[in-house]
């Protein structure tokens, strides 16, 4: 069980109702974001006529603007408790969200660009420690459960969209932006109705608003998994780059392998998650995903060299073994992040781990396309090869961590703040 404010517990068990709420919010919130950013690009360039190159450079701003938001946001939800910071993040993305009906320039799209990271890294460090405290006994289980239905809610977002993009107007754009706002408003309201507004945790003495920077084995978990992170892109950018340019295969392989990547990960999330309970499994979950990784890349450059009617199938086995490492690297991921991270300091860590994560994923294109498209066959295996490493580090990392948090006599070690991993569950 898990503490709901001093002298209080969290059921645990069955799925609770703050749980349910929390699960319904995020889904609300994928479909919407589903919706958005499959008709993104297209909106800004044909519709607002943005040059590519500029919307590219506003995002790249944006993205990495918002990394400023991660642990002051963090120490909010720490300091005052994580339903209001999260709740008062959702409300500006519902804003910046909508005002992206109104922009024509550069400017105006990437200040507002800018606004709408800042918020989305603030609702991540909130959200992150909102989730902890609902978590229960089993937070991978939750946590587990709550990441299928974020799939879900992105598959049926993705869908939804396909009908604006078919149609290709402006209103039908707009009409995809708006749904997008309401959704932050929607999630928020399930939120506000749904979830405890839990009172904050008692703090040490030694804690400081930036302790997580001197955590030295949590700094180096955020690292690995963060260069780990650019297997996310690896499907959704790299191999239809690679499958347009490089092989025969039909066009409709393209769109096979989102399908493929969605559904095993939709389908396995909750079977395969729910089995990563403490740092030490996430570390070996973490390692298991590095091996798998260094079989799909392979597979995935050799759809170049085989026929054309073998190329989708080849491609299909990959992106399977690929997905099913995704499982187990975000399972191992959300273990150590929470697992690792002191109840009274969960905003402020998770905080760091968005930071780390979202910078992993704005250097993701520029290694992905500079350095492995490049390369061709030889950067597949490289890239192969450097997530098997990265996977490698994940278990002795993983102790090192653990052997730096408190002891039974509430000691700690030189490595970093005190943790615990006894109370809150991760979401």
């Amino acid at each position: 069980m898990i503490t709901r404010g001093p002298g209080k517990r969290e059921p645990s068990g069955s799925e609770t109702g703050p749980q349910r709420a929390l699960i319904a919010a995020s889904f609300v919130n994928r479909v919407g974001n589903g919706l958005f950013n499959t008709a993104a690009i297209l909106y800004f360039t044909f519709v607002v006529h943005l040059p590519a190159a500029q919307v590219g450079a506003g995002l790249t701003i944006a993205g990495l603007c918002g990394l400023a938001a991660g642990i002051p946001a963090g120490n909010l939800a720490d300091r005052y408790g994580p339903r209001a910071i999260w709740l008062t993040a959702l409300a500006l993305q519902a804003v910046t969200m909508a005002a992206f009906v109104f922009i024509d320039s550069w400017l105006a799209f990437t200040l507002v660009a800018t606004l709408d990271r800042l918020a989305a890294t603030a609702g991540g460090a909130a959200g992150g420690a909102l989730i902890a405290r609902a978590g229960g006994e089993r937070p991978a289980a939750f946590r587990a459960r709550l990441r299928t239905f974020v799939n879900l809610g992105v598959v049926v977002g993705t869908l939804g969209a396909a009908v604006a993009i078919q149609l290709d107007t402006r209103p039908a754009y707009t009409a995809l932006i708006l749904a997008n706002a309401a959704s932050f408003a929607c999630a928020g309201l399930i939120a506000f109705l749904g979830v405890p507004n839990y009172r904050p945790l008692p703090r040490p003495e030694e804690h400081r608003q930036w302790s997580v920077l001197a955590d030295r084995p949590y700094v180096s978990f955020v690292a690995l998994y963060s260069a780990m992170g650019l297997q996310y892109q690896v499907v959704s950018l790299l191999l239809p780059i690679w499958l347009s340019a490089h092989t025969d295969a039909p066009r409709w392989t393209v769109a096979a392998v989102y399908a493929i990547n969605s559904g095993v990960c939709v389908l396995l999330q909750s079977r395969l998650g729910s089995k990563v309970e403490t740092p030490r499994q996430g570390g070996r979950a973490f390692r298991l995903a590095g091996l798998l990784f260094l079989v799909s890349c392979p597979l995935m450059a050799l759809t170049a060299d085989v026929p054309v009617w073998v190329a989708p199938a080849l491609a299909g086995i990959a992106v399977c073994i690929h997905s099913v490492g995704e499982v187990w690297e975000s399972s191992g991921g959300y273990a150590l992040a929470f697992g690792l991270a002191p109840d009274h300091a969960q905003g402020q860590y998770q905080g760091l781990f968005g930071i780390g994560f979202n910078a992993g994923q704005a250097l993701a294109p520029v290694i992905l396309t500079g350095a492995v498209l490049a390369l061709g066959h030889t950067g597949w295996l490289l890239l192969g090869a450097f997530f098997a490493v990265v996977g490698a580090a994940g278990p002795p990392v993983a102790a090192w961590a653990e052997r730096s948090r408190p002891g039974d006599d509430g000691s700690s070690t030189a490595d970093g703040p005190l943790s615990s991993t006894a109370g809150p569950g991760r979401g």
